[in-house]
């Protein structure tokens, strides 16, 4: 019998969301797709530049997550900016009800991946940023760059 392979294999990221967002927890969601948009994800046709999550009447649903058409998938092709409803626990949905009522808090789709062949997304509750927690976040970046080259260059 063959061996299941259970590895992720990140198909986009979302590498904004680490910029302009302290992630305070993360959770695995599966997400509701039609078959030419899991094709498209397969291909790395998905953006999550500028996506997020909300909550509406009980379910989670990912905003401005861009999928681009399947090339091959003519009149079975969906917008490629509609809203696709993510799939949670109702316990996990009361709880990231909880984290976004607070001020300040937003759903963050950070990545996209292949789990046992089916197409995930990883959601971050996170808080945003001030350009000032940014600039530090750059500088202590910066330092840890110039420590390793220097640690790498005493070797």
């Amino acid at each position: 019998m063959a061996k299941k392979n259970t590895e992720n294999n990140t198909l986009a990221d979302n590498r904004k969301a680490w910029h302009d967002y302290f992630i305070e927890e993360t959770y695995e969601c599966g997400v509701e797709l039609v078959g030419t948009e899991v094709k498209s994800i397969k291909n790395g046709k998905a953006n999550l530049k500028d996506s997020y999550a909300e909550i509406r009447n009980g379910e989670v649903f990912a905003c401005n997550m861009h999928v681009s058409p399947y090339k091959e998938g003519n009149i079975f092709n969906v917008d490629p900016l509609r809203k696709r409803r993510l799939l949670l626990h109702k316990s996990e949905i009361d709880k990231l009800l909880g984290f976004t009522s607070q001020k300040g808090y937003t759903l963050v789709p950070i990545a996209l991946y292949l789990k046992n062949r089916r197409v995930k997304v990883k959601l971050a509750v996170a808080v945003g940023k001030k350009n000032y927690d940014k600039r530090d976040a750059l500088k202590e970046k910066d330092a840890r760059r110039e420590i390793d080259r220097a640690m790498k260059n005493n070797r």
